[in-house]
């Protein structure tokens, strides 16, 4: 090497050394700066019947401006559930694509995410294992739900102790909906709607669906005790919801 070339040399490959490479769509990192994540890399599978149409027609209020996001904590799902909030989809995010400590850069993406499919509420949970360990948001609409509660067909030993021929038995009850407000419970039998006695499970959802926007008058069984609970049901936005 011609030695009056080699301080220039030394100091071409200490400016290479200076500049790592980055991935295609990434910014170079310093250690405190935000990377813009490889969209390409990052996916976002929508809850199966929660598609854009639906969630439009069954929110309760538009989408706001930004979502609230949140680190994920035991039973948090429940509790949104409880309020009327719905999953409507979920973002996995490798941690070799931001880090194991880059929780600022999982909240920036899953933020954006919430944006574009007009999430209200987003819960964060970080990795939990080294191999193909992921970020997970999920992410919350809040809907409007003409009933708010699930319901099954009887069993047959229930319809035996009810000495029913029909009828549903009440599951989760959501807050803030016609069946909180008419103070149905878990665990309640529900035997007529209005007099009449409901059949199956299909049969007082069609019920429901007749009667939106008004409301009606529940034959319940509770330990026992045979209750009359009166709900005012919401509307339908169509009749298929």
């Amino acid at each position: 090497m011609n030695l009056r070339l080699a301080p220039f040399a030394l100091l071409l490959l200490a400016g290479c050394a200076s500049n790592p490479p980055h991935a295609p769509g990434e910014s170079p990192a310093s250690g405190n700066e935000t990377i813009e994540l490889p969209r390409a890399q990052i996916s976002y599978e929508e809850t199966p019947g929660r598609d854009a149409a639906t969630v439009a027609r069954m929110r309760a209020a538009p989408a706001p401006a930004s979502a609230q996001v949140d680190a994920a904590a035991d039973d948090d799902e429940n509790r949104l559930s409880a309020q009327g909030y719905v999953r409507i989809g979920r973002t996995r995010m490798p941690v070799q694509l931001i880090g194991r400590d880059r929780e600022a850069d999982a909240r920036a993406e899953a933020s954006r995410q919430a944006s574009v499919i007009g999430a209200e509420r987003v819960l964060l949970d970080p990795p939990r294992g080294v191999d193909g360990a992921a970020w997970i948001a999920d992410y919350y609409v809040r809907f409007k739900l003409p009933f708010g509660a699930t319901f099954r067909d009887l069993r047959a030993q229930e319809r035996t102790t009810l000495a029913a021929d029909g009828g549903v038995a009440i599951g989760t009850v959501i807050g803030g909906t016609p069946a909180s407000r008419a103070n149905l419970i878990p665990g309640d039998y529900v035997l007529a709607v209005d007099g009449k006695s409901i059949t199956d499970r299909a049969d007082f959802q069609d019920r429901l669906k007749r009667s939106a926007g008004r409301s009606v008058t529940l034959t319940v069984v509770r330990n026992g005790e045979t209750l009359q609970r009166v709900v005012r049901l919401g509307t339908m936005t169509d009749g298929k919801d």
